[in-house]
């Protein structure tokens, strides 16, 4: 029962993950993103199995970053600003579209920020909802919004299917664990905000170094 209790996923343990990801120069801390991603990893487990589309590649791109930062490299990757840096200074990464890093750190960290645009939109959405507000719609928008211009029409079709099976709105509120409707919004409330300042400071530096379209 303890390994399933573990499995479950909880909207406030997200948001201390992505509360200690920033540093107080606004420097974001691999080791709690990759926190926060495991657990909205288990939100995505939670919402069934015809999210592992998403979820089997972000637990992939997850445990490569770890790898890094348990490697001989790792003070380098110890913030994604560090890592960009590390990675550029040594020319670990596809800039001109070779493909030979295809595991870089820049480029995990790209699939996961995208990933982490679609759940900032979704989680946003889902804040604002009435009770009669349907959740497949709010997550297919903020799918529409972000992540399908990234991915191969076969999977924009296996995700509009999966937007089908969500729970209701109630339902939904049910699954994070964290109380009432009421307590529901409210902690959204804290962590949205915080997703959205993660990706925005990670996508004004894959601006500034042309990183967006790491092969």
């Amino acid at each position: 029962m303890a390994d399933s209790e573990n499995q479950k996923f909880c909207l406030q343990e997200v948001l201390e993950s992505f509360k200690s990801c920033l540093s107080p120069e606004k420097e974001i801390y691999i080791e709690h993103y990759v926190s926060g991603w495991r657990g909205l990893v288990k939100l995505l487990n939670s919402l069934g199995s015809l999210f592992g589309f998403i979820s089997k590649d972000a637990v992939s791109k997850t445990q490569i970053l770890m790898n890094y930062l348990k490697s001989e490299n790792g003070p380098h990757y110890a913030t994604v600003q560090s890592m960009v840096k590390f990675e550029l200074d040594n020319e670990l990464v596809d800039v001109d579209k070779k493909g030979i890093y295809p595991e870089s750190g820049c480029r995990t960290l790209l699939r996961l920020h995208r990933a982490l645009r679609w759940l900032q939109l979704f989680l946003e959405r889902l804040r604002t909802s009435k009770e009669d507000d349907k959740t497949s719609v709010m997550c297919r928008d903020a799918y529409n919004e972000s992540l399908a211009q990234h991915h191969p029409w076969l999977i924009r079709k296996s995700a509009g299917m999966a937007f089908y099976s969500l729970p209701v709105r109630l339902a939904f509120f049910e699954v994070m664990n964290v109380g009432t409707p009421e307590q529901v919004v409210d902690v959204l409330g804290k962590a949205v905000p915080l997703l959205c300042e993660v990706y925005q400071i990670t996508e004004e530096l894959y601006q500034k170094h042309n990183l967006h379209d790491l092969p």
